[in-house]
This record gives C-alpha cells, sequence and structure tokens, in this order.
C-alpha cells in the first residue's frame, strides 16, 4: 500500500514521524513536503498530494497543518477528492465507511500513538457501499459538479 504525507511548516515535525514508523512498518510512503519548519502555504502542499491520490499515485492520503482544518479544505477544493479533517479513530470509520474518502487530516497537536491509530483505522476500514451512501455521495458528487438541484 502507498501513503502519500503533506504538510505546512507546523505539521512538518509530525509528517516526519508518522512517516518514518510507517516505512517501518513497510509501506511505501511518498511525501508531497514541504521539507523544513520554514514557513510555507499549505495549499500548495495539498494540492500536491491530492493530485497524486486522485492520479493513483498513492492509495491514501495523509495531510497536517496547525489545525488539519485549513490543508483539509484546499484538499476539498480538487474536484473529485474528499478529505475530512478528524480527531479520532471513530470518525476515522465512519468517514471511510460513509464517504470513501481517501484522505485524512489533522493538526500538529495531535498525539503520535492517536495519529498512528487514526491512520491504521483509516486505511483498514473499507467502503460500505451501502445505498444510502451511494445515494448520498452522488449528491455530494452533483453539488461539486454544479448538477444538484435541491
Amino acid at each position: 500500500m502507498k501513503l502519500g504525507f503533506a504538510s505546512d511548516h507546523r505539521g512538518f515535525k509530525l509528517k516526519n514521524e508518522l512517516m518514518n514508523y510507517f516505512k517501518e512498518k513497510g509501506y511505501v510512503v511518498i511525501d508531497y513536503g514541504t521539507n523544513s519548519e520554514e514557513s510555507c502555504d499549505y495549499p500548495d502542499y495539498a494540492y500536491k498530494l491530492g493530485n497524486a491520490i486522485l492520479s493513483k499515485d498513492v492509495d491514501y492520503g495523509v495531510a497536517i497543518c496547525g489545525t488539519g482544518i485549513g490543508i483539509s479544505i484546499a484538499l476539498n477544493k480538487i474536484k473529485g477528492l474528499k478529505c475530512a479533517k478528524v480527531d479520532n479513530t471513530w470518525e476515522a470509520i465512519q468517514t471511510r465507511n460513509d464517504n470513501d474518502t481517501r484522505c485524512v487530516a489533522f493538526g500538529e497537536r495531535m498525539d503520535f500513538d492517536e495519529a498512528i491509530l487514526i491512520i491504521e483505522t483509516f486505511i483498514s476500514t473499507p467502503y460500505s457501499m451501502l445505498e444510502k451512501h451511494e445515494r448520498r455521495n452522488n449528491k455530494v458528487n452533483q453539488i461539486e459538479s454544479g448538477e444538484y438541484n435541491g
């Protein structure tokens, strides 16, 4: 399995710690930046990660910024991509099961062990494909494309 990671300067330290952990566990890990703690703009790295997910260069993405909010908003502006800012494993399960999300985001203050649990839970949870979730996800796609009529 291939995991893509991206962060801004505030998420840099946690991103690197997580990448090292998942490399040691045998995952293919790809770093989409940033490469230092020098101030930078999270949309630049969200864009790189999001496009890697859409082009299937990676199976799942992990995005980190100060709060996880900004980078998740930027990722969700990429047509066809869904990213969820999550704070616990229950949310990781729900976003995969219900929404077929392929990217998870959180803030720099996330506990390292909790982040590992969230990522492991996220990547091991399948999309349910239940009719109600398919219907809702199709409506979200229609909103994104401008075809939704309410």
